[in-house]
């Protein structure tokens, strides 16, 4: 008579028994190491303010900066990224405070690098913050112009990089962007300075909270980004502007939002094999965070979004929640 077994041979269920043996085989990991915290820095302002659509998020003034991120390096951080939220008789069409050799966010910068100099800093490279329009370049008859945008780009870079950051953002999606100011960087002997592009930035509307944040919402009004940043059911264009990226100079590439992106960002790291970051942005942070508050989901639950992204293959991620989950990770 033919044997044959009464129960399965392999029984993943065993490698399930408790929290230790999960751990033990765990295929993907969240460390501290993996999470970069956004900071908002506002100009003229003292203390702290709140965004009403980002809880527990705040605009700081530049003292009140400092204590915030000497709390964020103490949570097991290392990486900051700053966001200026510029006075609004600064603002112009050409977004001409972006290159003021004395403008606020330089000054900012200079002070975080004085006061922590071992923190990673990566600053934002786009204008619109500084645009009374709300784009992230120059507009001509309702158009953003890419190739006069990038000169005002590439001028930016070059101030923020002798203001101290460590890494560059470039956030604007103009084509061409990462090859000019990697060219420029290297003439002017700024060589170690690394560029992470915002290589697939999706023309999302889990932005909305931000926008706000760095006051750009109300001067953008119902005008699209739908010329720049890219349409939201395409893959390979992601793949396509990543590769032009990695050509012309970029160092990491980063792929925003992140959660409804996995499979963007599972492709780029498996077909690239290059640094990849996620941005889990205000829309994706705040409708958690919301639920959260209101009882409807657990509070692991931001962990757990975290994780999916770092399984999907970033190597690291911006999110409001990093300086809580590291606290939260390093604590259990």
């Amino acid at each position: 008579m033919a044997s044959y077994r009464k129960y399965p041979n392999t029984r993943l269920r065993r490698l399930r028994q408790n929290k230790h043996i999960i751990d033990l085989v765990s295929e993907t990991k969240l460390t501290s190491h993996d999470l970069i915290q956004p900071i908002f820095v506002k100009e003229n302002f003292e203390g702290e303010e709140k965004i009403d659509s980002m809880p527990n998020i705040f605009r700081f003034g530049i003292e009140n900066a400092l204590k915030e991120i000497e709390t964020i390096i103490s949570a097991g951080i290392n990486s900051i990224a700053v966001f200026p939220v510029v006075e609004p008789a600064k603002k112009d069409t050409k977004g001409s405070e972006a290159v003021n050799k004395n403008n606020f966010i330089s000054i900012a910068i200079k002070k975080i690098k004085e006061e922590f100099p071992e923190i990673i800093l990566i600053a934002d490279v786009a204008l619109d913050p500084y645009t009374d329009h709300g784009h992230d370049g120059i507009l001509k008859n309702d158009i953003v112009e890419n190739d006069e945008t990038i000169k005002v780009l590439k001028d930016q870079s070059l101030l923020l990089a002798d203001a101290g950051a460590d890494i560059l953002a470039p956030s604007d999606m103009m084509d061409g962007r990462i090859g000019v100011i990697r060219d420029t960087l290297e003439d002017e002997d700024f060589k170690n300075i690394i560029l992470l592009s915002y290589a697939a930035k999706y023309n999302s509307k889990f932005y909305g909270p931000f926008r706000e944040a760095v006051k750009s919402s109300s001067s953008l009004g119902k005008s699209s980004k739908s010329s720049y940043q890219m349409s939201i059911g395409n893959k390979d264009e992601a793949l396509h502007e990543v590769a032009l990226d990695i050509s012309e100079g970029a160092d990491i590439v980063m792929v925003k939002p992140a959660m409804p992106y996995l499979d963007i960002i599972c492709s780029i790291k498996n077909k690239f094999n290059i640094p990849t970051f996620a941005y889990q942005v205000s829309g994706e942070y705040s409708m958690l965070k919301l639920a959260i508050e209101q009882g409807w989901l657990n509070d692991e639950v931001m962990l757990e979004s975290l994780i999916c992204i770092k399984r999907a293959g970033a190597d690291a991620i911006l999110s409001y929640a990093a300086k809580d989950i590291s606290k939260e990770i390093n604590n259990k």
